[in-house]
C-alpha cells in the first residue's frame, strides 16, 4: 500500500466510526474513568424552588445531602452537558430556562444564565454536540431551540419556535442528530423534524407527525443505544410502544402494558429509560406507584415483563447513574429519593437506599463531570 493510500484508507475507517458512533454502547468507552470520577446527583424540588445537590457513593449505592441553590422559579426538567461541565433546568411555573456551572470538584452550582421562554416548559434536551437545547412546553404548545455559547450561556432569544399542539411533553433527537421528536400527550401525536445542525434550525418531517390511537398519550422517548429503535411511555395508554425507525420516520410495533395484572385504579405513566446494556427497559407508572421493568430482546423491537417493582409514591421522574449499576427515582408525592440497585440477585431492582430531599420533589439527574459519553 502507497503513503497516499494508507492515509486514505484512515481516513475511511474513521469516517466509517464515527457514523456508527451513535449507536453505539459509549459508556462503555469511559468505563476506566468512570471509577475515578465523582458522582453528582440533582434533585429539582418545586416548593422550595431550589435544586439540591447529593453526593452519591457508587460503592455502596448511599446518597447524601451536600448542598442546594435557589432558582428562580420551581425548577422541573434537569440535564446536562456531555462532559459534566454545565446543568440545564426548566422553570415550569415562570416559563425560563436556566444553565448552571458545574464545579467539577464539589459538584456545586452557579448560575449561568436565565432566559424567558414560554408557558410550562415541561421537558428539555440537549442536542448530540451540545450547541443546542430543545424545549418542549406544555402550554405554550411549542417547541424551541436555544444556541448554548462555550461558557454554558442560553442565547437570550430562540434560534427558532415552532407551534405544534397542546401538551407537548418532551423534545428527543435521534443518536445521528438528523431528527427530532416531540410526543405530545393531549394531541395524541408524535412530532417529526429533521434537525439542520449547522443553523440549528428544525424542519418539519415526512410525514409531520405521527398520530396514535385516542386514550394513548405519547409522552417520553428512549432511544436504544446501539440499534435505530425508539420506545415511547403511553400516559393515558399506561403502556409502552416499540417505534423503529425507517428512514426518517417512526413506525409503531407492538405495544404492552406496563400496570400490574391486578392493579384497580387510575394511573398514568410518566419516565421511561432504557438501560446502557440494550437489555432492559423501565417504565414509571403514577397511580400504581411501581416501576415496569423489561428486558429487550436482541433485535430490539420485543419486549417482555421481566417484574414489577413497587416504589415512592407518585415516580414522575428517575435516572440511571452512570456506570449503569443504580437507577434513583424521585417520589414527587413523599419527597424521597429512592436508590435501586440494578442486577440485584433477589430482584433485577433492589433498593439500597432512601433519603428524604423535599416537597414535591420533580426531578433527578445523575452527572459525573469530566466523564463523556453518558
Amino acid at each position: 500500500m502507497r503513503p497516499g493510500e494508507c492515509c486514505v484508507f484512515g481516513a475511511a475507517i474513521r469516517l466509517v466510526l464515527w457514523c456508527l458512533l451513535p449507536f453505539c454502547d459509549v459508556g462503555v468507552l469511559a468505563d476506566q474513568s468512570r471509577d475515578a470520577a465523582p458522582i453528582f446527583v440533582y434533585c429539582s424540588v418545586a416548593d422550595e424552588r431550589s435544586i439540591h445537590l447529593l453526593s452519591f457513593d457508587a460503592a455502596s449505592g448511599r446518597a447524601a445531602k451536600r448542598d442546594s441553590i435557589r432558582t428562580p422559579g420551581e425548577p422541573a426538567a434537569l440535564t446536562s452537558s456531555a462532559d459534566g461541565r454545565y446543568l440545564f433546568a426548566s422553570m415550569r411555573d415562570t416559563g425560563q430556562l436556566c444553565s448552571f456551572g458545574i464545579e467539577p470538584a464539589t459538584g456545586r452550582l452557579t448560575l449561568i444564565s436565565t432566559v424567558e421562554a414560554g408557558a410550562d416548559p415541561a421537558q428539555i434536551t440537549l442536542d448530540r454536540t451540545g450547541r443546542y437545547l430543545f424545549a418542549a412546553y406544555y402550554v405554550a404548545a411549542k417547541v424551541s431551540v436555544h444556541r448554548v455559547e462555550s461558557d454554558g450561556r442560553i442565547s437570550e432569544r430562540p434560534v427558532q419556535e415552532i407551534p405544534t399542539a397542546e401538551k407537548a411533553h418532551a423534545v428527543v433527537p435521534d443518536p445521528s442528530n438528523r431528527l427530532v421528536f416531540v410526543p405530545h400527550t393531549g394531541p395524541n401525536r408524535i412530532y417529526q423534524f429533521r434537525f439542520e445542525v449547522l443553523a440549528g434550525r428544525l424542519l418539519p418531517g415526512l410525514p409531520k407527525f405521527l398520530q396514535c390511537p385516542d386514550q394513548t398519550g405519547p409522552r417520553h422517548l428512549a432511544w436504544h443505544p446501539r440499534l435505530p429503535i425508539a420506545y415511547v411511555d403511553n400516559e393515558q395508554g399506561n403502556s409502552v410502544t416499540v417505534y423503529t425507525l425507517r428512514g426518517s420516520s417512526l413506525v409503531a410495533g407492538e405495544t404492552l402494558s406496563t400496570i400490574p395484572d391486578d392493579f384497580r385504579g387510575q394511573n398514568s405513566t410518566a419516565e421511561i429509560r432504557v438501560h446502557p446494556d440494550g437489555q432492559h427497559l423501565f417504565v414509571s407508572n403514577r397511580g400504581a406507584n411501581s416501576l415496569a421493568v423489561f428486558r429487550i430482546s436482541g433485535s430490539g423491537d420485543q419486549l417482555s415483563l421481566l417484574e414489577q417493582v413497587a416504589c415512592e409514591p407518585v415516580p414522575r421522574c428517575f435516572d440511571i447513574v452512570p456506570g449503569g449499576r443504580y437507577l434513583l427515582l424521585a417520589g414527587e408525592a413523599s419527597g424521597n429519593l429512592q436508590v435501586f440497585e440494578i442486577g440485584g440477585v433477589r430482584g433485577f431492582l433492589q433498593e439500597v437506599d432512601k433519603l428524604q430531599v423535599g416537597p414535591r420533589l420533580w426531578w433527578v439527574h445523575a452527572v459525573q463531570p469530566g466523564v463523556t459519553g453518558r
